[in-house]
């Protein structure tokens, strides 16, 4: 089964993965961008705000989600598959930047992912306060620098991405404590 845990910064994707795949010690842990050579290349360029052109930004992610798939993703599609991030993330940032179509933001990702999406997707949904406490408790990257309302248009993104792409949606509150989500996430995967 291939999973992907999706939310804004912050929201706890890397703790819940983590405690997931104790619940899936052979499960292949892989993210977007960056869950390739290239991809790690390509996650330090978007991350550090260089690329100007928002429709270049949009390409990269593209080109990112094409190896992703090939690489890791297809060859494993026998096995469970958990993802930080995924093309519904790729789908609601491209939304957000309102630059691109929503018919060519869903064609040109159907075409990077070969059609291959997550069977279920888990959005760790952030309140506006929390968003706000824990970007103050670290050091800000390039998106985190684009504030707090930014990244809540991204958050309300990702439940329109999933509806495009006409995806399983699995909401899961991430003030709760970091079991009780963890253990919503195990009982919604099937």
């Amino acid at each position: 089964m291939y999973i992907a845990i999706e939310g804004i910064d912050t929201a706890g994707k890397s703790t819940q993965i983590s405690s997931i795949s104790k619940r899936y010690p052979d499960a292949i842990i892989t993210k977007e961008p960056g869950g390739t050579d290239i991809g790690k290349e390509i996650r330090e360029i978007v991350l550090s705000s260089r690329a100007q052109s928002k429709k270049a930004e949009f390409l990269l992610f593209l080109a990112d989600r094409a190896e992703h798939i090939k690489e890791v993703i297809e060859p494993n599609l026998d096995k469970m598959i958990i993802s930080d991030r995924s093309v519904v993330s790729g789908v609601a940032y491209a939304l957000v930047q309102d630059e691109i179509s929503e018919t060519a933001i869903v064609h040109l990702n159907r075409f990077a992912t070969g059609g291959v999406y997550p069977q279920k997707v888990f959005l760790l949904k952030l309140t506006k306060e929390e968003l706000e406490y824990r970007l103050s408790q670290k050091e800000l990257d390039g998106i985190e620098l684009r504030g707090v309302e930014y990244l809540l248009k991204i958050q309300d993104a990702i439940i329109e991405a999933t509806k495009l792409l006409n995806l399983e949606l699995v909401i899961v509150d991430a003030t709760k404590q970091i079991d009780e989500i963890t253990n919503e996430i195990l009982d919604n995967i099937n």
